[in-house]
Order: structure tokens, then C-alpha cells, then sequence
């Protein structure tokens, strides 16, 4: 990585879920104490490489899904590093028009994202916290971007699951449903205790020393998410189910547990 922690306003030594993500993903943006942690997750869970992948190409089929009924901005929370197939490159293959406005609160992923889209017009980086969403709302940079009489397409992809219940999630996304025009769709993925319960303790504990804690959820708690919006078909399933695609078949498409996350695709009505 180029410039220090330090020089970007953060601790090295603390793990990051960005990085720690990027790492499952073979990335190279993460240091020591991320690898390290990283370890210790996939000694317990060595298929969460193969979930970040198939959370990823989750993002892409519905962002594309999105884009081909109509969508053309959107507002992606938590988007971690950037790695292939970014949310603005996925829609520009459909609409090229389409605007992106991604937020995050980690310096590292700020830095990184302001370099990729240097002479992008469509598409733009904010600091915000997705625990504040009144302030991210109201931020500058977010409503001169996207216009809220329009539907948008709101992207909480393996993000919510970093919010305990005591920063109130469902007070969270109601708050963001508020501010979205009819027609819009919410996009969002989430780490689940339905799957590998014997490695969800090792997992979370690891967590808890990072920047933020791993908060699983039951399918039920994961689809009162959705309160508001009509879900796609095929409704709340695990992320390597959702709209499979030819020649893109998922690695474990007759094991979709192993994914890890469930997901789904609602519209406000």
C-alpha cells in the first residue's frame, strides 16, 4: 500500500473489515494484523473465500438486474474496497449514463476509491456512516449526485451485519427507505448464524477485536429488512441462489449454504 496508516488517519494494527474482506478476496490493500485475523476466521471458515466471491457476484447480478429495469443512480453504503467489477462499471455496461455514489467511513477505502475514479463523471466517493443516515443523506456531495424524486437504487451489500442492534438497524433503514421515492430498489446481503453455527463463535470473536463486530442473523431477521419493499423473486436466499446466470454458475451451486450470506432484492411500493 502506498502512504502509511498513519499518514491516512488510521491504526495499522487494528483489523479492518475492508481489508479483511479484500483479503478473502485475494486482494493486496491489507496489512499484517488484517492477514493475520483473516487467518484465524478461515481456519475455522476456509469457505468464506468462496463467500466473498459469491457476495461479490451477487452485487454484480443485481446491480445489473437494477440497471435493466430502469434504475440509473444509486447510493452504495459500506463499498469496501474497490476490487473488479465495481458498481459503476457493472451499470455503465447497461446504461451508460448511470450515476454511483458510494460511501464509506474508512479512510483506506476513501483514499482508494477518490484514486479509481479520478476523470469518472458518473460516479463519486462521500465520507458517511451508515449509522448516521440522516447525515449521510443530507450530505452535499450525495444530493447534488442523485436525485431523490427518482428511484435509486439503494445498496447495503455485507454491510448491515457490522451494525448491532444497539446503533438500531431497523431505525437505520427506515430512515434510508424514507428518502427513497417509490420504485426504488434496496439491494442487500447479510452474513447469516443459519450455516456453520460450530464456526460462528471462533468467527465473531475474531471480529470483536476488529473495527467492527460481526453481528449474525437469522433468515427471519434478514427478510424484516425488506419491511416496505416488495421482494424479487426468487425473494431472501442465499447470495450464490439469487439469479443465477449462464456461463457465470456459481462454484457451489448444489451447496448454496456454503455461501454464507443470505440476500435479496426488494421494491418500494
Amino acid at each position: 500500500m502506498g502512504q502509511s496508516g498513519e499518514s491516512l488517519g488510521f491504526d495499522p494494527k487494528t483489523p479492518n473489515v475492508a481489508r479483511l474482506y479484500d483479503y478473502y478476496l485475494g486482494g493486496k490493500d491489507n496489512f499484517p494484523a488484517d492477514r493475520e485475523a483473516a487467518e484465524k476466521i478461515l481456519a475455522v471458515a476456509p469457505e468464506l473465500r468462496m463467500a466473498a466471491r459469491e457476495n461479490r457476484a451477487f452485487l454484480g447480478r443485481a446491480v445489473r438486474h437494477l440497471a435493466q429495469v430502469g434504475i440509473r443512480q444509486f447510493l452504495d453504503i459500506g463499498t469496501g474496497l474497490p476490487t473488479q467489477g465495481n458498481v459503476h462499471e457493472v451499470a455503465a455496461k447497461v446504461a451508460s449514463g448511470a450515476r454511483v455514489v458510494y460511501v464509506d467511513n474508512d479512510p483506506v477505502v476513501l483514499a482508494h476509491a477518490r484514486a479509481l475514479l479520478t476523470g469518472v463523471g458518473n460516479a463519486g466517493v462521500v465520507q458517511g456512516d451508515l449509522r448516521r443516515p440522516e447525515e449521510l443523506l443530507k450530505h452535499p456531495d450525495v444530493r447534488n449526485s442523485l436525485d431523490f424524486t427518482r428511484p435509486i437504487g439503494l445498496l447495503l451489500v455485507a454491510v448491515m451485519h457490522f451494525i448491532e442492534d444497539s446503533d438500531d438497524p431497523a431505525g437505520i433503514l427506515r430512515t434510508l427507505r424514507s428518502a427513497l421515492p417509490p420504485g426504488s430498489y434496496l439491494v442487500l446481503s447479510h452474513g447469516t448464524s443459519d450455516a456453520r453455527a460450530e464456526a460462528v463463535d471462533k468467527g465473531t470473536a475474531v471480529y470483536e477485536r476488529a473495527t467492527s463486530p460481526l453481528v449474525l442473523r437469522g433468515r427471519a431477521e434478514v427478510a424484516a429488512m425488506f419491511e416496505g419493499f416488495e421482494l424479487v423473486d426468487p425473494g431472501v436466499v442465499w447470495v450464490s441462489e439469487w439469479h443465477q446466470e449462464i456461463p457465470e454458475i456459481s462454484e457451489i451451486v448444489d451447496r448454496p449454504e456454503e455461501s454464507l450470506l443470505l440476500c435479496g432484492v426488494g421494491r418500494k411500493i
